[in-house]
């Protein structure tokens, strides 16, 4: 069902808005909308402006609670404003030298890792670095050459160069070392290492001792940071978790705080220097609106006026959907498709009893459906997933079924049939034929489903006030009218008795067509205005055949829709022999239990989601096509509910 809403204007001094939002609508639930919107009429209104006061504190906070291990398992203590302010300036404090110490850390690691990249190569070069780096009169380089031309150099051209290549280390594809040559040829020689496509590697000045020992200060080095590393990051986590209630609770409290400074943006100021008054305008269920109303009543300070009392809102009244527990996971269906408006029926209960009875149908084995009862009613605990929640209460109905059909695990003789065997169960249609009993049944269903959803569009449609879809539309009197003659002669047809009088099926089935070929011009007509048919009317004639061509053929295709329910039955069955027969159940051998267990399993995650799709395509397409527009916008209640405010206050 849709919580019945109140429209309020709540009004005070402008300097009292605090203390009224802390003491009386902390304790409530309120969908507010933009108050200069809403008060258009009234003049020289002006917006509540002053800047947000905790803004930067709730950043700073939120940003230690994001860092947090399960936050929101840690209860929040009462604290006041005062109180989390000074415990975020200290966590920030203490938490900053830590952070110092971590970024003084990571820069030397950094610099660290730089240096060993670039002495790693030429780590056994058995020679003081350092010295190499200042000599006067030898130039040197070092590098590395790919392999393929250091040989070629080594073939050709070393042995009539005067230098001496030193090899330091060696990769797949690269020899690194170092280069020495006499300074007066060192032109000639860096041109011809150059040519052999010699990279030359800088090495800082900032090493000593030779290349292995420098290499293993550096590696010593750089293990150290890193143990300082994971030794800052063990202590940030430690400090994080001895302060982890004081952080929650001043994220609470902060974040109370900050809601409510924030009914600003929403708010209205009225003009003048001294007695300026805030506006607040927002919706509450009806059942808080009172409670609300009569928790200011003695307060001086608070005026409220209800939609009652008042113009009501521009805006549509929020939903705020409310339905017993076993109905809840299917609001997950509702909203996916759409919020139904204020004032349409929410169809959360419909939708919970056709889906679970449908998938029962298609589903129907008592096992399979235990299994899909526990697993779902496990993860709903569990998880609190909307999905499980409906996964178990389709699980029941496939229980039912499975007893209805006798289907226990796919084994067809250990149940007996309360009802019938979908694969085995035919009967006798006049002038069709026999056929199997669950399409014939099924195809029965859809037509009631399809009655039954032309009588929900009648009611949303008097409650919007709409001549058209209350009378002349498809969905509307006209198309109950029709098809549920078509319904009822089909039904004395099959049942074998004798049809109606020819003239009463001729005003049942014309007059609704002719209703609807006439839509447009009637609705006008109801309505009163002053243009009864379009200017066009040829055109008008030519689109309302094709239109009514395209009813007639949406009835056909929509009833046969539902034969998928029966087509599944079948199917499930059919699927569960197989199995069966692959296990050697139906030789009367011992069978494959290993088979059957595994055959069960992928038969009931396999169909069972192929079913829930397709149940839930007869829900959109077939059903919510028919009377549900799903235009609704969802309650946003604009302040945390805050259990400690009610307690406090009442």
């Amino acid at each position: 069902m849709i919580e019945k809403m109140k429209f309020l204007s709540i009004t005070g001094p402008k300097a009292d808005i605090d203390r009224m939002t802390e003491q009386y609508l902390s304790k409530y639930e309120i969908h507010l909308e933009n108050a200069l919107s809403e008060l258009t009429e009234v003049a020289n209104l002006s917006p509540f402006l002053e800047i947000n006061p905790y803004k930067e504190a709730l950043n700073t906070i939120n940003s230690f609670y994001e860092q947090l291990k399960e936050p929101e398992k840690t209860p929040a203590r009462p604290m006041d404003t005062g109180e989390a302010v000074s415990t975020i300036r200290r966590i920030q404090k203490e938490s900053a030298e830590l952070a110092a110490e971590h970024d003084r850390l990571a820069a030397e690691h950094a610099e660290m890792v730089d240096s060993l990249k670039i002495i790693r190569p030429f780590r056994n070069l058995d020679y003081d670095v350092s010295e190499i780096l200042n000599f006067r009169y030898i130039h040197y380089r070092f590098g590395r050459i790919e392999k393929q031309y250091l040989q070629k150099f080594e073939k050709y051209i070393y042995e009539n160069l005067d230098t001496i290549f030193i090899k330091c280390g060696e990769d797949e594809q690269y020899v690194y070392g170092v280069y020495f040559v006499p300074r007066h040829l060192a032109h000639k020689v860096h041109a011809v290492y150059s040519s052999m496509h010699f990279e030359q590697i800088f090495v800082p000045d900032s090493y000593t001792g030779t290349a292995k020992e420098a290499f293993a200060r550096l590696d010593r080095r750089h293990q150290e940071i890193h143990a300082g590393l994971n030794a800052n990051k063990e202590a940030a986590y430690r400090f994080l978790e001895k302060n982890k209630e004081e952080i929650v609770s001043a994220k609470a409290a902060l974040d109370a705080c900050s809601s409510s400074f924030d009914i600003r943006r929403l708010a209205a100021c009225t003009p003048g220097d001294n007695n300026t008054f805030y506006i607040l305008c927002g919706w509450m269920t009806e059942k808080d609106a009172l409670a609300f109303q009569n928790d200011i009543k003695n307060d001086e300070r608070v005026f409220c006026l209800m939609e009652d009392q008042q113009l009501p809102s521009r805006q549509k009244a929020p939903t705020k959907l409310k339905n017993p527990k076993l109905f809840k996971p299917f609001e997950m269906y509702v909203k996916m498709y759409g919020l139904p408006a204020y004032n349409e029926m929410d169809p959360t209960w419909f939708v919970a009893i056709t889906y679970s009875l449908i998938f029962g149908a298609m589903f129907g084995d008592v096992g399979q459906g235990l299994l899909l009862f526990l697993g779902g009613l496990f993860l709903y605990k569990k998880k609190k997933l909307d999905l499980a929640g409906i996964i178990s209460c389709a699980g029941i109905f496939s229980i039912f079924f499975g007893f209805m059909y006798g289907s226990f695990f796919g084994f067809e003789d250990i149940l007996p049939a309360v009802w019938l065997k979908p694969m085995t169960a035919m009967m006798d249609v006049p002038l069709v034929g026999r056929l199997n009993a669950v399409f014939v049944i099924a195809i029965g269903f859809g037509m009631f489903i399809i009655l039954t959803c032309m009588v929900f569009n009648i009611i949303n449609s008097i409650r919007n006030h709409d001549p058209e879809k209350t009378w002349f539309d498809s969905n509307a009197v006209a198309g109950l009218v029709f098809y549920g003659s078509i319904v009822l002669t089909a039904g004395l047809f099959v049942s074998g008795k004798k049809l109606p009088a020819a003239a009463v099926l001729a005003v049942m089935f014309l007059v609704p067509l002719i209703l609807m070929f006439l839509k447009e011009p009637l609705t006008n007509l109801v309505e009163k205005k002053a243009k009864i048919f379009p200017e066009q009317k040829g055109m008008f004639f030519v689109q309302s055949f094709f239109e009514l061509f395209e009813v007639l053929l949406s009835y056909l295709s929509n009833t046969l829709s539902f034969l998928r329910i029966g087509a599944f039955a079948v199917s499930h069955a059919a699927m569960m022999e197989v199995v069966l027969m692959l296990a050697g159940a139906t030789e009367g051998g011992s069978p494959n239990w290993i088979v059957i267990v595994l055959g069960n399993l992928f038969v009931c995650a396999m169909e069972g989601l192929i079913v829930g799709i397709q149940v839930l395509r007869l829900e959109y397409y077939e059903i919510f096509s028919r009377f549900y527009s799903g235009s609704g916008r969802e309650f946003h209640p604009f302040l945390k509910y805050r259990p400690q405010s009610r307690q406090n206050h009442s």
